[in-house]
C-alpha cells in the first residue's frame, strides 16, 4: 500500500469517529463534584457547632495516617481514572490478507481480482452513546468522592467519641480514687470512735463496704480503659506500639446555640451521603438514557485498499479501494432490551427512595442529638452551679455533725456517695455533651481540611 492510500485511510475513519460524538450531553468535569463555596449564612452558623482542645492536631494525624481513609483517597482517585476510558472508542481493527487468489502459477499477475488487501475498521457506537456512558462514569466518580469525604467525616466522628469517652473514663478513674480516700477517711474517723465506745461495728463495717465498693468501680473502669485507648488508636492511625494521647479534663463550654432547621438545611447541602446518593440517581438517569440508546444500532466502518501487481506483459492494473459499513440490528427488544429499561427504572427509583429514607433519618437523628446536647448542657451547668456546691456543703456539715454525735454515720456516708454520684453526674453530661457535637457534625457534613 502507497503511503497516500494509508493516510486516506486513516483520515476517513477519524472523521467519522469524531461526527459520532453527541454534543447533547455535556462532559462531566471535577467542579460538579465540589460542593458550592456559597453556604448560607444559617448553614454556615449551625456548622460552627465547637472546636475541641487539641482537636486540631488529632485530626490532621487521622487523616495523614488513618489507612481506611487513605484506601477511601485510593478508590476516589482509581473512579477517576475510569471517566475517559468509558467514552473512549473501542480499539479499531486491521485486517491483511488476500483477496480473490486462485490456486495456479502467478496470481497476481494473472487474475485481475486478486490482490493484496489491507483493511481498517472500528465500531462507532450510535451518537450520543459515548458520551453518555462517560456520564455514566463520572457520575459513579462524584458518588465515589462523596463517599470519600463521608469516610473522613466518619472517622473523625469515632477518633472524638473514643477522646470523650476516654476522657470520661479518665476522669471517673480520678472521681473514684478522691471519693475511696475519702471514704477511708471516714472509715478511720469511724474505726477510732468505735475504739472509745463513741461509735458501732456497723458503721465500720458500713464505710469498709463503701470503700470495697469505690475499689470494685476503678477495677471496672480499668477494664474500660484500654478498650477506648484501642478505639482512639485506631483512630489515629497508630499501630500496636502506638500510645495513645491523654485527653484534656472534660470542660463545659458556652452553648453553640444549635438550631434544628439551621442544622437539617445543612444536612441537605453539604452532607456526603446526601450528595452521593443524588449522584446515583443522576447516574441512574444517564443509565436509563443509555439503555434507551441501545434501541439504535452501532456502526462499524471498514475501508479497505487492495494493491495489484502489473500483467505478465508489463501492462499496469489500478489498485482498488472498498468501503462498506456493517451494524448491528437490536430485534431482540421484549427479551433483551425492554427487561434492562425496566431494570434502569427499578434502580432510578431505588436511589430515589434510598435519598428520602436517608433525609429522614437525618431529621429524626439531628432531633435526637439536638435534644440529648441541650438536655446534657442544662443538666451540667445545673449540676455544677447549684446542686454540687449544696451537697458539697451538705457533706461538710455532715461530718462535723457526727464527729459530735448530732448526725449517724449512715447518713454521712449518703451524703458522701451523692457527691460522687453528682460528680460522676456532671462529668458524663459534659462527655455527652461533646459527643452529641460530634453526632451532629457528622449529620450536617461538617468538612474538614487537610484532606489528602
Amino acid at each position: 500500500m502507497s503511503r497516500t492510500g494509508m493516510v486516506v485511510l486513516l483520515s476517513i475513519i477519524a472523521v467519522m469517529a469524531a461526527q459520532t460524538r453527541a454534543q447533547s450531553v455535556p462532559a462531566t468535569g471535577t467542579g460538579a463534584m465540589v460542593l458550592s463555596s456559597s453556604i448560607t449564612a444559617t448553614a454556615e452558623a449551625a456548622l460552627a457547632v465547637h472546636d475541641y482542645p487539641l482537636m486540631s492536631d488529632l485530626i490532621a494525624e487521622t487523616l495523614a495516617n488513618n489507612p481506611e481513609i487513605r484506601a477511601a483517597a485510593q478508590e476516589r482517585d482509581a473512579a477517576q481514572q475510569r471517566i475517559a476510558p468509558a467514552g473512549a472508542l473501542d480499539d479499531p481493527q486491521v485486517e491483511v490478507g488476500v483477496l480473490y487468489m486462485p490456486i495456479a502459477a502467478s496470481p497476481f499477475r494473472t487474475e485481475d481480482m486478486t490482490m493484496k488487501m489491507i483493511g481498517l475498521a472500528q465500531t462507532l457506537p450510535f451518537p450520543g452513546k459515548r458520551d453518555l456512558r462517560e456520564a455514566v462514569a463520572g457520575k459513579d466518580a462524584e458518588a465515589i468522592e462523596y463517599g470519600y469525604q463521608e469516610t473522613v467525616n466518619r472517622i473523625v466522628h469515632d477518633l472524638k467519641t473514643a477522646y470523650f469517652d476516654l476522657g470520661l473514663t479518665l476522669e471517673l478513674i480520678k472521681l473514684t480514687e478522691k471519693n475511696r480516700q475519702t471514704l477511708e477517711h471516714f472509715l478511720r474517723i469511724a474505726e477510732q470512735r468505735y475504739q472509745v465506745g463513741q461509735g458501732s461495728q456497723a458503721d465500720v463495717l458500713k464505710a469498709q463496704t463503701q470503700v470495697s465498693r469505690m475499689i470494685d468501680r476503678l477495677l471496672e473502669l480499668g477494664r474500660e480503659q484500654p478498650v477506648f485507648e484501642a478505639d482512639l488508636l485506631r483512630a489515629l492511625g497508630r499501630g500496636i506500639d502506638g500510645k495513645a494521647p491523654v485527653p484534656q479534663p472534660v470542660q463545659l463550654y458556652r452553648e453553640p446555640g444549635l438550631k434544628l432547621d439551621a442544622l437539617y438545611q445543612a444536612a441537605l447541602l453539604q452532607r456526603p451521603r446526601l450528595l452521593a446518593l443524588k449522584s446515583l440517581i443522576a447516574r441512574s438517569d444517564k443509565m436509563l438514557d443509555l439503555t434507551k440508546k441501545d434501541y439504535y444500532p452501532d456502526f462499524t466502518p471498514r475501508l479497505m485498499y487492495g494493491q495489484r501487481d502489473s500483467r505478465l506483459d508489463g501492462s499496469g492494473r489500478a489498485d482498488e479501494v472498498s468501503f462498506t459499513v456493517t451494524m448491528n440490528l437490536p430485534v431482540w427488544r421484549k427479551s433483551k432490551l425492554e427487561p434492562r429499561v425496566s431494570e434502569a427504572l427499578a434502580l432510578r427509583d431505588q436511589a430515589l427512595s434510598l435519598h428520602q429514607a436517608q433525609i429522614n433519618e437525618i431529621a429524626a437523628t439531628l432531633r435526637q442529638q439536638l435534644a440529648i446536647a441541650e438536655q446534657s448542657y442544662k443538666s451540667a451547668q445545673l449540676y455544677q452551679a447549684t446542686i454540687l456546691p449544696q451537697a458539697r456543703l451538705t457533706v461538710e456539715s455532715s461530718l462535723s455533725a457526727y464527729q459530735v454525735n448530732r448526725v449517724d454515720f449512715l447518713t454521712l456516708l449518703d451524703n458522701q456517695m451523692t457527691v460522687f454520684d453528682y460528680e460522676t453526674s456532671l462529668v458524663t453530661a459534659i462527655a455527652g455533651y461533646h459527643k452529641a457535637l460530634a453526632e451532629i457534625e457528622l449529620l450536617v457534613g461538617k468538612r474538614h481540611d487537610g484532606h489528602p
